[in-house]
């Protein structure tokens, strides 16, 4: 067996996930019949912090969902929903029992209830290593993030159209990350826990941390190495979108969310604003604070598949901005047109601080379409006309949608180098470390998502 298959048992699960491989298992002898009940629960510590476990057996019953292992799995969530700690469901199991029939569905629903009910309370993820399916992948991937081994399967109903499960949840936004293997997947756990707050009234996690040895560059992951802490960077949903890009990382030590448009050249797609809209949500749920590096020339309407459909999901991220009540900051590092600058760095509702880098374009059209528009009787005559767009251009950039112009019109807070932008992101996390907003008493937003 190859390093890359590796599959634990699920109490090797268990101990590689806990400090020192030490847990206190909960309900060990229930039983279904005269079997045990296909699934471990379990408390302990992971890097010091205590946190909940259920992890499904498959070698008991296929790990097979009955109303005995639904109820061991219960006690968990209403463990975590009094103690406000994290719940972490390693998943492994082929579904429900057909011998508990309507019982088992009934046992789903009552899960996918506590599990919504926890959402935005305390961290939920979940780790696929095993087959998960039905009823079982809709609770697993209710969670804050799911990681999945490359070779899981998770899927409501089998599809042998699709031959890699893993690569498709990760291409279409299911998966946060994929793992090599049930190990290297749980070492993913830890890596996500360790940034996230234990819940949604406790602070940030705050770590010892060095200064960033990379080069800035105008790309997203660059980016980020430049400014974020040295080896503090965990992207999440890399192969989900083209231009988006997500991380949790530290900055000064406190954790921040990373949000950036560049990853490649392209527009924001409907993925790319499902990716980052998600990701807002998740931060704020959890008052962690959102870093936006904006740079694109907008949103891209049009996907062959989905024309009509852009402008919702243009819509969605917008509104996951705006209903956010975490900490947020961005900085313009390149391109900023229209919608696309409302949307990420609009002063007021969608950025408590914005910052711009020096050679920054913010303006309310593209400036081709600006020139064509508010200057295109200038062109008539002209022997150069690429030249003489080019000219007007330059001239249309400079005189009225460069980052000072923006900063005097006040829709900037500052005006950065390059070389500045980690200090300034710095002061000013620690300035708004404070903020607190109220939002008018309502159920929930009623936003497009």
């Amino acid at each position: 067996m190859t390093k890359d298959s590796i599959s634990l048992s699920a109490r090797d699960r268990l101990a590689h996930l806990f400090d020192g491989g030490e847990f206190t298992e909960l309900d060990a002898y229930a039983k279904v019949s005269d079997k045990l009940s296909g699934v471990i629960t379990a408390y302990g510590y992971v890097d010091s912090n205590p946190v909940y476990v259920f992890v499904q057996d498959s070698s008991v019953n296929d790990g097979a969902l009955t109303r005995v292992q639904a109820d061991k799995i219960s006690k968990i969530y209403d463990m975590a929903a009094k103690t406000g700690l994290p719940v972490i469901g390693i998943y492994d199991s082929f579904g429900a029992d057909l011998n508990d029939g309507i019982s088992a569905m009934t046992s789903y629903g009552e899960l996918i209830l506590k599990a919504s009910n926890l959402s935005g309370v305390v961290p939920q993820i979940s780790v696929v290593v095993g087959t998960c399916a039905g009823a079982s992948a809709i609770l697993a991937v209710s969670a804050d993030f799911v990681i999945m081994s490359k070779n899981a399967e998770l899927f409501i109903t089998p599809n042998t159209e699709v031959e890699d499960l893993a690569k498709n949840a990760a291409e279409n936004g299911t998966a946060s990350l994929i793992a090599e293997n049930d190990e290297n997947a749980i070492e993913m756990v830890k890596e996500l826990l360790i940034k996230l707050p234990q819940n949604n009234l406790s602070p940030v996690p705050m770590f010892e941390f060095s200064e960033p040895e990379s080069a800035y560059s105008d790309n997203a992951e660059c980016i980020a190495k430049a400014v974020c802490d040295e080896e503090s960077i965990l992207e999440l949903s890399k192969d989900f979108g083209t231009a988006g890009y997500t991380a949790l990382a530290s900055i000064g030590g406190a954790t921040v969310g990373i949000c950036a448009t560049n990853k490649t050249s392209d527009k924001l797609t409907s993925n790319d604003c499902s990716k980052l809209a998600r990701f807002v949500r998740t931060c704020d749920a959890f008052a962690i604070p959102i870093i936006t590096f904006v740079d694109t020339e907008g949103f891209d309407n049009s996907e062959s598949s989905n024309k009509s459909g852009a402008v919702l999901q243009m819509s969605k991220l917008a509104s996951a901005y705006a209903e956010a009540t975490t900490i947020k900051i961005s900085v313009v590092t390149g391109k900023a047109y229209g919608p696309s600058f409302l949307t990420l760095a609009g002063k007021g509702s969608n950025a408590d601080l914005v910052f711009a880098v020096e050679n920054a374009v913010i303006s309310a059209l593209e400036p081709l379409a600006a020139v064509e528009f508010l200057s295109h009787d200038k062109l008539k005559g002209t022997d150069d006309l690429a030249k003489s767009r080019e000219a007007l251009i330059n001239k249309y950039i400079e005189e009225q949608a460069s980052a000072k112009v923006a900063a005097e019109k006040m829709c900037v807070d500052g005006v950065v180098s390059v070389g500045e932008i980690r200090k300034a992101l710095i002061g000013a996390i620690e300035i708004m470390a404070g903020k607190r907003v109220s939002r008018l008493p309502k159920k929930h937003s009623n936003s497009p998502f």
